[in-house]
């Protein structure tokens, strides 16, 4: 089934205005910030909210439209659920849990229930005993696992997938997210996923809508919007650094006239001089030194350690302005080995220099 939406909301200190679309069997990955929108537009899909302009249309079906009338209440809209909470009935087992949409829409019991113990037996086929199991007998990722046979057991025609892996620990959350994605192309199910992970993107969408503000700030091609980010935000949680300001012949021009040398991209639009845009480079392409470098041509970035932060392998200095720097230095990231921390013997506080070479840094348009 096919999404197409194009909603406006009001309200005193926000407003969301947002047109997106997702062909049939399509996921799409609705990320952006706190407060962005995504809770809002999400509302708006399912019904519990009503947008003041717009419409949304699943598939061949109109289930709202401002302008003519029309408002699908929230039980017949056919949109499934998935949050992070599992929220499922305790007084029921996880068969009748399962069984209730269906039956809910008309299916006769004994289908229902048949559905329902089909349903358990892929998602959970090591569990003796599940359908008679109560939420209160399931750990945390087998009630998620329930909720998942919930949320498409009524075969939803558009399923919305609201953080379905915050709320569990590091063990559960990579096999939930295998089924996840095994489910969905299986069922050839056209999906909105919110999240704030760009592996659960990477893994599960096959595009991404980017919101900030209530507006769209970039889409696209999951792979590109995360390998090619226009916004601090994505950069972020792709893991990449960041930096605005306007394009200059192989360079970007920030915005308190420091020229970052660097390549223009090889995918998307031409950048004119002038037009806004954003450098962008890895982390691990980051040397750090704590006496001002000379030498060969690069990038040099004067910053104060802001935070040290171990990851695995690797440790990643977070950076901030120096008094008096510019703001675009805030959070720019460098990944180094642990030896090369203890070599620097710096903490938080340090001033630092951050240096990368022109061939890292790609300049992309700026969304």
């Amino acid at each position: 089934m096919s999404l197409d939406v194009d909603v406006r909301l009001d309200r005193e200190s926000f407003s969301l205005h947002v047109a997106m679309a997702a062909a049939p069997g399509e996921v799409l990955a609705v990320l952006g910030p706190n407060g962005a929108g995504k809770s809002t537009l999400l509302g708006i899909l399912s019904g519990l909210l009503r947008p003041d302009a717009g419409h949304v249309r699943v598939s061949d079906h109109t289930v709202t439209d401002v302008e003519g009338g029309v408002f699908v209440p929230a039980h017949r809209r056919g949109v499934g659920l998935l949050a992070q909470q599992a929220l499922l009935f305790p007084h029921m087992t996880a068969e009748a849990n399962v069984a209730f949409g269906p039956r809910a829409r008309g299916v006769p019991k004994r289908e229902a229930e048949a559905r329902a113990r089909a349903l358990l037996a892929d998602v959970l086929p090591d569990v003796p005993g599940l359908p008679g199991r109560k939420p209160a007998q399931l750990s945390g990722g087998q009630q998620q696992r329930v909720a998942l046979a919930r949320a498409i057991a009524p075969e939803p025609d558009l399923l919305l997938l609201d953080e379905p892996l915050a709320a569990l620990d590091v063990d559960a959350a990579p096999a939930m997210r295998s089924l996840l994605r095994r489910v969905i192309r299986d069922g050839k199910q056209t999906a909105v996923l919110v999240t704030h992970s760009a592996l659960d993107a990477l893994v599960l969408a096959d595009r991404v809508v980017v919101l900030g503000r209530g507006r769209v700030v970039e889409q696209g091609p999951t792979r590109d919007v995360l390998g090619r980010p226009r916004s601090a935000f994505t950069a972020r949680i792709a893991g990449l650094d960041l930096i605005p300001g306007v394009h200059e012949a192989g360079a970007l021009r920030a915005s308190d006239g420091t020229v970052i040398a660097g390549r223009d991209g090889e995918a998307g639009e031409p950048i004119g001089t002038g037009d806004p845009a954003v450098a962008v480079f890895p982390p691990s392409a980051v040397a750090v030194y704590a006496d001002e470098p000379h030498g060969s041509p690069r990038n040099v970035l004067p910053v104060r350690l802001a935070s040290i932060e171990p990851r695995g392998d690797i440790v990643r200095l977070r950076a901030a302005p120096r008094d008096g720097g510019p703001e675009w230095l805030d959070g720019l990231a460098a990944d180094v080995t642990p030896a090369a921390v203890a070599d620097l013997a710096v903490e938080p506080g340090c001033p630092l220099w951050f240096t990368v070479k022109a061939t890292e840094v790609e300049i992309h348009p700026a969304g």
